[in-house]
């Protein structure tokens, strides 16, 4: 069977969900990416560039994740693609076009809001990675269960786990969404620490920026070499070897990738008890668990609220791996351990690539209502974040003279510095 994936694609979370798909599909079936773009397109970077990629041209609107019909028509006809799968999609013109074209069309489910949980209706079948998930769409016919996972082959510990001196180096991934991801939480808990204690930051955008009410905190712990901060991107498998002790304070996630992750590497992890975070972890197994605070909706609407881990629980947690600094041999291996039995992305997928075989097109009746809310849907956000006739002429331009839209474009960025 010939598949697409249409998704964002380059060095993020979203991109790496999909990439998982496209290589466990891969071993039965033709796989196609289809880059509607996101913060950034990967042009040319090896690790995403590669012959089964296509880069989707401009949409007519600036809605996030708003895909050119035509362009996309083209794509699907060209590769002759009978089942698309849809990462985190916003719009739902893609997906009647599918329809309108007789290809099976699913969703990895991620995103969604009270008001749009009712359009799902709109695809053939579901793919949910999390329980969390998975209790909100039970109700489609076709809703498929796939444990998430993660490569256990890639993400490794950096040797045999021995007693070391020097105490306890925690790590966090804060990626693009530090405040998403509690790292301001984070550095407030380790402050309250005591003891042979460090902390490893990897972010990929400026931490002090992110957060310019912690500066001289962040300041402070830089000066006494407690804290070591890593800002850029990084390449799977990342930088979990320079910690021991995964610290995921995280306000609000669809999945929390790098809790996997981290748990492959042999790193215990800290993370909210609020799902789907607290899925992955088994307390006194593999990890910890952090009492919440607080919960609270996000701006925009998302069906789940957003959490905050009490401080103070934050630190102890963390205390007790620095007061039990020398067991630390004994959660790692405990750690792999587990991630090798419950994370195993090969194992927990095995059957997705032939249960997609066996998926049916939803009849039109059963669809009906959820399209005529996806219409009204669609033409809200589109007259909302419309283009102007000059923004999709200039739009137009570079996509048919490339070389000459490059040229004036350095034409005029030095002509304003000089």
């Amino acid at each position: 069977m010939k598949i697409g994936i249409v998704t964002t694609w380059f060095e993020r979370g979203a991109a790496y969900v999909s990439r998982q798909f496209r290589d466990v599909l891969a071993s039965e079936h033709d796989v196609f990416i289809y880059a509607r773009g996101g913060e950034q397109f990967a042009i040319g970077d090896a690790n995403w560039d590669l012959d089964y990629v296509t880069w989707a041209k401009k949409p007519a609107t600036f809605a996030f994740t708003d895909i050119n019909l035509e362009d996309f028509k083209h794509w699907l006809i060209s590769n002759n693609i009978e089942l698309v799968i849809f990462n985190e999609q916003k719009i739902w013109a893609p997906v009647m076009l599918c329809r309108e074209l007789k290809i099976k069309t699913g969703a990895y489910i991620d995103y969604y809001t009270e008001q749009t949980v009712d359009m799902f209706a709109l695809y053939d079948f579901l793919i949910c990675n999390t329980l969390k998930h998975r209790s909100v769409f039970a109700w489609h016919p076709q809703c498929l269960f796939i444990p998430w996972g993660t490569d256990t082959s890639l993400y490794q510990p950096k040797a045999e786990p021995t007693a070391q001196p020097g105490g306890v180096t925690f790590f966090h991934s804060a990626g693009m969404s530090p405040y998403r991801k509690g790292t301001d939480l984070l550095l407030q808990a380790f402050a309250l620490l005591t003891g042979d204690a460090k902390l490893y930051l990897h972010s990929q955008v400026p931490l002090k920026t992110a957060f310019p009410q912690l500066t001289d905190n962040i300041d402070e712990l830089l000066a006494k070499q407690q804290l070591f901060i890593h800002e850029g991107t990084v390449a799977a498998p990342g930088l979990y070897t320079k910690g021991d002790v995964y610290v995921y304070p995280s306000r609000l996630d669809g999945i929390g990738l790098t809790i996997l992750e981290a748990a492959s590497a042999g790193l215990p992890v800290i993370v909210p008890d609020y799902g789907p975070m607290n899925e992955f972890v088994a307390a006194d197994i593999n990890g910890r668990t952090v009492a919440i605070d607080k919960l609270w909706a996000r701006w925009d609407g998302y069906y789940w609220p957003q959490c905050e881990v009490n401080i103070a629980a934050l630190a102890a947690a963390m205390q007790s791996y620095v007061d039990n600094a020398s067991s630390m041999p004994q959660y790692a291996r405990q750690a792999r351990q587990y991630a090798e039995k419950h994370f195993n992305w090969q194992h927990n997928s095995a059957e997705l690539a032939q249960r997609l075989t066996q998926v049916t097109l939803q009849p039109a009746d059963a669809v009906r209502g959820a399209e005529q809310q996806a219409r009204k849907y669609d033409a809200t956000l589109f007259q909302r974040h419309a283009k102007s006739a000059r923004q999709r002429w200039k739009e137009n331009f570079a996509e048919q003279n490339p070389v000459v839209y490059r040229l004036l474009h350095s034409l005029k960025s030095a002509l304003k510095r000089g």
